[in-house]
This record gives C-alpha cells, structure tokens and sequence, in this order.
C-alpha cells in the first residue's frame, strides 16, 4: 500500500484541511495517493499500518500524510502548514509561497486564519441549524462506508450528530456568538468578491498556501453545508466559481502567471486584514493570555459581543509562529508589515514576548 516515489495522504472529503492538500498536491504535481479513511481505523488494533513500526500521529487528525523519513522508513504527520513547508523544499516547481518577504508574511497570516478562524464558520454553519446538522449527520457515516446498512446509518448519524453538536461549544460557536460568526462570514464573501474583480488569486495571479486554506473551508461552507451555500450564491458568486477553478489547477501556465507586487495587493489586502483584526486577533491574544494564566476558558469582546470558549494550547502557538515569521523578517520588511497593519487591529499580533 505504501510506495516511497507517492505520498500517502489519509483523509475524508467532508475534511476541509484534506481537501485543502489534494488541491496543493494537484497543483504542485507531486505524486500522490489517497486513502478515504479515518487514521485511527488504520493505527488501531488489526488495522493495515498498526504492525508497520509507524508511529501514529499525535493527535489522530485529518488528514495524516505517510511520509518517507530519514531512516528509509516513514512517519506519520499531520499539521498542514509545515507539511506545505517541508515540500516547498522537498519539490522545486510550483511553489506556493510568495518570493516577496513581506507577502511570504502575509501569506502565512492569512493561511493561518484560513485554518483557525475560517474553520469557525464551517463547524458553526454545520452543526449550529437542524437542517444542516441533519444534512451532515447523513452523509459523514457514508464517506466511511457507502454500502453501510440503514439500521447502522440511522444509528451512526444519531450518533455524530449529537456528539458534534455537542462540541460547539468547543470552537465559541453558541446562540450569543452565532451572529458574530455569521456576519463575520458574509463580511469575508464580500470582501473575496471585491478582491476576485481584479485578481484570481490571493496574491495575484498564482496561488499560494493561504489559497489553498480558506479553500478547503469553503469547500464545506459552499459545497456540502446548506445554509453558507445559499449565503455563499448570494454574496459571492465569484467565490463559487472560485472555488470550483481550486479543486484542480494542476493544467495553469505558471510561465504566465505570477505574483502581484506588494504596493498593488495592499489596498485589497487591507480589507482582509481589517476581517483578521476585527475578529481574529482577539481570540488569538484572549487565548494566549489564558494559556499564561493556566485558564481552561478564556472570555473576551469580538465585534462589539462576548466571546467565551475552551483554550487551546495550539492557537498559543500559532500566535508564537506568527510573530516568529515576523521577526524573522529584516527591518526594512518588517516596516512593510507595520505599515500595512496600521489601523488594522492586526498590529496587535506583533509582540515580541511571543
């Protein structure tokens, strides 16, 4: 099953971070395969790589990437972002990082908040409405097995539906948080609409990481969930087809297309970063400050609301890696950046302490 010349990927395709990677991969023409399943099915007990010496992954996340390693065997690896990094120097062509410094920063950003806070809309939309939490509780126990027998359908989809509904609460997702996440949400339709009237990409006219990010999201949010997709043909009808082109772009002429200045980008760029330090940035720095103070439960004002939620010791870190690619940065950079966040809330975002 294994082949050291293709990379394994283990997903699902209701998993927005799986099909934020087999779109990369496409893309980037790295040779891969897939297996539809759940990691754990595989890790556990008589599962086919449970007696192969590989560690499994800590946590057991979709998707998990088999990857060969330096002892001529392979390990298992999960979080998306330095996996990207890991092929940027493993394969040279089609890289999806921009070469310009301070929008590699940028890129990293807005990747990020792709993957942390993009994901808020598409848990809260699936799981928050009965008619999307039943759509989803339908089909999920299907993308395990097609064939599976109603009886066991039934009681699986009872099953995921209240154990996932149940989780909400987990990513901030309530009745006094559900309008600042769904305002958030029709705020950023718009503002990809406004950015796609002059760009393909992100970043021009190429996509990068972030790219890949918040399109695996929207692949739930436009594709699979009801309630954002029909908000989606209303508020954003290039993000739709946007999404669409994503899936595979493994055919573009990278020898005509290429990354947009920085000067150009930052007046479409601020109106994202605006999004990022409206909502963003504040649950990032809430967070940090309770993992300082030991607090299982950080509370604070987004968007003129409360917000309260489980701390994460991984949005800690995440707040360090951001400031780390900043302060990586040379100085004349790193003004690029102050000045672009000014006004923003996202110069919040920049202290040294993290």
């Amino acid at each position: 099953m294994l082949n050291k010349n293709k990379i394994t990927l283990i997903g699902l395709p209701p998993s927005p971070y799986t099909r934020k990677m087999i779109a990369l991969l496409r893309y980037r023409h790295i040779p891969y395969q897939v297996i539809w399943a759940n990691p754990k099915d595989l890790f556990d007990g008589e599962g086919v790589f449970a007696n192969l010496g590989i560690e499994p992954p800590k946590p057991s996340l979709l998707p998990t990437f088999i990857l060969s390693d330096s002892r001529d065997g392979f390990c298992a690896l999960t979080d998306t972002t330095p996996i990207i990094r890991k092929f940027e120097n493993d394969f040279e062509k089609r890289s999806v990082i921009p070469e310009d410094p301070a929008l590699c920063f940028l890129n990293y950003l807005l990747e990020d908040f792709g993957d942390e806070w993009v994901t808020k809309y598409m848990f809260h939309y699936r799981w928050h409405f009965k008619k999307d939490a039943d759509n989803a509780s339908s089909i999920l126990p299907l993308h395990h097995k097609i064939n599976l027998e109603d009886g066991a359908l039934k009681l699986f989809k009872e099953s995921i539906g209240s154990r996932q509904i149940e989780r909400l609460w987990v990513v901030g997702s309530n009745d006094k948080t559900a309008s600042i996440i769904e305002n958030s949400y029709k705020r950023f339709l718009e503002i990809m609409e406004n950015h796609f009237r002059d760009f393909p990409f992100l970043f021009g006219y190429r996509p990068s990481s972030a790219d890949f990010a918040i399109y695996g999201q929207l692949t739930q949010l436009i594709g699979l969930d009801p309630t954002p997709r029909v908000i989606a043909h209303k508020k954003s009808i290039r993000t739709v087809a946007w999404i669409n082109n994503m899936e595979d772009l493994s055919g573009i002429n990278l020898d005509e297309s290429s990354w947009e200045t920085f000067e150009i980008l930052a007046e479409k760029m601020k109106l994202i970063l605006n999004e990022i330090g409206r909502v963003y940035v504040p649950a990032l720095l809430a967070n940090s400050k309770a993992l300082e103070n030991d607090e299982d439960i950080w509370e604070t004002e987004i968007d003129g609301s409360k917000w309260t939620q489980k701390t994460f010791s991984y949005q800690g870190k995440c707040l360090k890696w951001i400031n780390q690619e900043f302060y990586n940065l040379s100085d004349h950079h790193q003004k690029r950046i102050v000045d672009i966040f000014k006004n923003t809330g996202c110069e919040r975002l920049l202290t040294k302490e993290n």
